[in-house]
């Protein structure tokens, strides 16, 4: 098995991806590229792989992992038997998942299925759910072409914490951890995890976890609506929705204090902290002027600029959070994410790392 390792170019050679898939199926863990964030992988039919996951991250064990699956090579979209692949792990594919899976896969969705029986407990957290994802980043797909099986892979980090978006991230994050492989993919290009839809609890699909595709663009291209979940009345079948990835209270946090400021009120939310005395970073949108704070001599402020597209500000999130976190801030002010379905995604991850930052989010992440 491999140690440490990762080509000095995004591009990796052919041979570097079969001792991937070698290690794949010696038991071995593989940090890999999406289009995403990184993903720790293990073979999903290996109950002892997917326990040394859960072990590295310091996840708890109840918390579900993602089931990821290749496209066959040279796919045209209109004729892949998604139904043919899913069979080993899902008991039924209605006419919505296809619809859905021939429109958006692969690439940023994961859809959550009643699972067939023979897919693990590990995986699931013991639910009768299990989410499927089809990554459309070009090693993740040769790698899992190669590979010829499931992958589950949560992100390449520490439980908890903030999810990483290149290779030297997650060497950052696991430095020492012998014997884990790590392809290098560049940076990942769209930056937050996944859109999460839940297909199990009825003829509703509900949103779990809003990412990069939302249910407008959903609606649009294929018609479906997707239900948020207050929206659908509770019955026996939804009553309890599935456990996913990333829907913790605590998650992708700092270990730096982060907070959100309201438009226009940075300056209160500095004199809310105090406790505050030295080094503040501010992020502020690239569509407005210099922030005025001579108000707080006490108090060292720095600005840094932040895209007020809400794709590129996804895109730049977790390295924007990861590079200050690195910084010895005392605090880290971001502004609160415009309304708008486009924002959704990056609101969830904000709301989430606020809530788990701080010097002892270690403490309660798992809340």
């Amino acid at each position: 098995m491999s140690t440490d390792k990762s080509d000095s170019t995004p591009l990796q050679s052919s041979a570097v991806i079969n001792e991937a898939v070698q290690t794949l199926h010696d038991g071995g863990l593989v940090a890999f590229p999406t289009e995403t964030v990184y993903g720790l992988g293990a073979d999903a039919n290996n109950p002892e792989a997917i326990k040394k996951i859960f072990a590295v991250k310091g996840r708890p064990s109840n918390h579900p992992l993602i089931v990821h699956l290749a496209a066959p090579d040279k796919y045209d979209v209109a004729q892949i038997d998604w139904a043919a692949l899913l069979s080993p792990w899902v008991r039924d594919v209605s006419e919505k998942a296809l619809l859905l899976m021939n429109t958006f896969w692969p690439g940023p969705l994961t859809l959550v299925f009643q699972k067939d029986k023979s897919v693990l407990r590990e995986i699931t957290g013991g639910q009768d759910t299990v989410a499927i994802r089809a990554p459309a980043h070009p090693i993740a797909q040769e790698l899992l072409r190669k590979f010829k099986g499931g992958v589950v892979a949560p992100s390449a980090n520490r439980f908890g914490k903030i999810s990483p978006t290149s290779a030297a991230d997650v060497h950052n994050e696991f430095e020492g951890e012998l014997g884990l492989m790590v392809l290098d993919g560049g940076d990942c290009e769209i930056g937050i995890e996944s859109t999460i839809i839940d297909l199990s609890s009825g003829d509703k699909p509900i949103l779990l976890r809003p990412g990069a595709i939302t249910p407008s663009e959903i609606l649009a291209k294929t018609g479906i609506k997707v239900y948020q979940v207050g929206e659908v009345k509770k019955t026996d079948e939804t009553d309890s929705l599935p456990r996913v990835s990333g829907s913790l209270l605590a998650h992708y946090a700092p270990t730096t204090p982060l907070r959100l400021y309201a438009p226009g009120r940075v300056l209160d939310a500095l004199s809310e902290f105090p406790d505050t005395k030295s080094r503040v970073a501010v992020a502020v949108w690239d569509s407005e002027s210099s922030l005025v704070l001579e108000d707080h001599p006490s108090i060292d402020v720095e600005e840094v600029i932040v895209s007020s597209d809400s794709t590129a500000f996804a895109s730049r999130l977790y390295r924007s959070l990861r590079d200050l976190d690195q910084q010895a801030w005392d605090l880290i002010l971001f502004p609160e994410p415009p309304a708008g379905e486009e924002w959704d995604g990056v609101r969830d991850r904000l709301q989430r790392a606020c809530f788990g930052s701080g010097p002892s989010s270690s403490s309660h992440v798992s809340n």
